[in-house]
C-alpha cells in the first residue's frame, strides 16, 4: 500500500469523527471499512481518534455566567439592530414608492409648465426642454455632489464611516 492510501484513510477518519457519520458517500465508507480491516496502522489511528473524541465528549463544558450574560446581551443587541435595519429598509421602500408616484404625477405638469413658459418667452423648444431637464436633474446632482464631497455616510446613530 502506498502512502497516499493511508493519507486518504486518515482524512476519511478525521471527516467521519471516528464514527462514520460525516464521510461524504457510501462508497467512501465502504472503502474505509475495507482498508481498516486490512491495515493495522490505520485501524490503530481510527481507534485512537475514537478514544480522543469520546474523551473530549465526556468532559463537561460549562460557560462562566458572565460569559453567558455577555453573549445573551450581544445576541439581543444584534437582534435589535437587525429589526431597526428592517424598519429602515421598509421606510426607504415607502419613500421610493412615494417619490416614484410624485414623479409620475408631477412630470407631465412641469413639462406643460415649461412648454407654456417657453412659448410665452418665445424661445425655441430645445431651450425650454434643456431648462426642464436641468430643473429635473439638478437636485439629484447637488445631493450627489454633496455626498461625494463628504466621502462619508451616516449610520442610524450618527457615527461617521469612511468609505
Amino acid at each position: 500500500m502506498t502512502r497516499n492510501v493511508h493519507e486518504r484513510a486518515r482524512e476519511l477518519i478525521v471527516l467521519a469523527g471516528a464514527e462514520d457519520k460525516n464521510v461524504p458517500d457510501a462508497r467512501e465508507q465502504t472503502w474505509l471499512r475495507a482498508h481498516l480491516q486490512e491495515c493495522a496502522a490505520c485501524r490503530d489511528y481510527a481507534e485512537a481518534a475514537g478514544r480522543a473524541v469520546r474523551a473530549l465528549r465526556s468532559q463537561p463544558l460549562a460557560a462562566d455566567s458572565s460569559l453567558v450574560r455577555a453573549t445573551q446581551m450581544r445576541v439581543r443587541l444584534r437582534a435589535m439592530e437587525l429589526r431597526q435595519q428592517q424598519e429602515r429598509i421598509w421606510l426607504a421602500c415607502l419613500a421610493c414608492l412615494f417619490v416614484g408616484l410624485s414623479v409620475v404625477v408631477t412630470t407631465p405638469l412641469f413639462w406643460r409648465a415649461f412648454e407654456w413658459m417657453g412659448a410665452w418667452a418665445g424661445v425655441s423648444s430645445w431651450v425650454w426642454q434643456a431648462g426642464f431637464t436641468f430643473f429635473w436633474i439638478a437636485p439629484a446632482l447637488v445631493v450627489s455632489g454633496l455626498l461625494l464631497a463628504r466621502g462619508t455616510h451616516l449610520t442610524s446613530n450618527g457615527e461617521k464611516h469612511w468609505r
